[in-house]
């Protein structure tokens, strides 16, 4: 499947209470074409990962409110949309969103460690959307079976169209999602509630990537004191 034909079939997913970012648009942040940047710049980091080579796609839960749903961008908010351009290249990565800029604090913590690791690993979720509860459009939820059974195809398309050497799944919901692909699959704990210092040695084991232990405790102890007041903004 080509990008484009990908990304197109991604824009015609609906379901009820969850935001289609490569359809939707938030009227209180979103720029006018807001879907439409957020599908030219998904065609175009596939585009770069194709024509680069990835391999390895780093696959978590689902689209968070303060991160993906805003750019489109799996596990990157508007802080790190400059980062993942320059992750593939200088691809030219537009922000959808208008305002303030928004931080994510998974999203600080998965860019911290891929800017050490600095190559070009493509990020994508299970259910790669965002669903929230149904009062609050910006809120988390975790998707529901028949959603995550109903988007599986999109996880197996971008797998089969990058062809990956290896995939590495952030939390249980991910693993249990590639549990049947035939491609090595490396488990790691999700940065969220608490889960920060294992993420940060599981992912830097699997690139054999050293770690500088007192500039990471420090890091590491800062996310961890402030999670507690951000845990429903975590992108699972």
């Amino acid at each position: 499947m080509k990008p484009q034909t990908f990304v197109r079939h991604l824009s015609s997913a609906r379901y009820e209470h969850v935001f289609n970012p490569y359809t939707d648009r938030c009227h209180l942040h979103d720029r006018s074409d807001a879907a439409e940047v957020r599908r030219r710049n998904l065609r175009l980091l596939l585009e770069a990962a194709l024509e680069s080579g990835t391999d390895t796609i780093w696959v978590a839960r689902d689209l968070g409110y303060r991160g993906g749903r805003r750019t489109g961008v799996a596990l990157t908010d508007d802080v790190h949309l400059a980062s993942m351009s320059r992750l593939f290249g200088g691809v030219p990565l537009d922000r959808p969103t208008r305002g303030d800029v928004v931080a994510e604090r998974t999203a600080a913590v998965i860019w911290r460690v891929l800017m050490k690791i600095d190559q070009p690993i493509f990020l994508w979720n299970v259910f790669p959307f965002h669903p929230h509860e149904p009062e609050n459009d910006f809120s988390n939820r975790c998707h529901t079976r028949s959603e995550r059974d109903s988007s599986l195809p999109f996880l197996y398309a971008l797998i089969e169209m990058l062809a990956p050497k290896r995939l590495i799944a952030i939390g249980r919901d991910a693993q249990q999602a590639l549990s049947g692909v035939d491609i090595e699959v490396i488990g790691v704990r999700h940065p969220s509630y608490g889960g920060q210092r294992d993420f940060l040695n599981g992912v830097c084991a699997a690139h054999s990537v050293g770690i500088d232990e007192d500039a990471d405790a420090e890091q590491m102890s800062f996310m961890e004191g402030g999670q507690a007041a951000s845990a429903g903004s975590a992108a699972a």
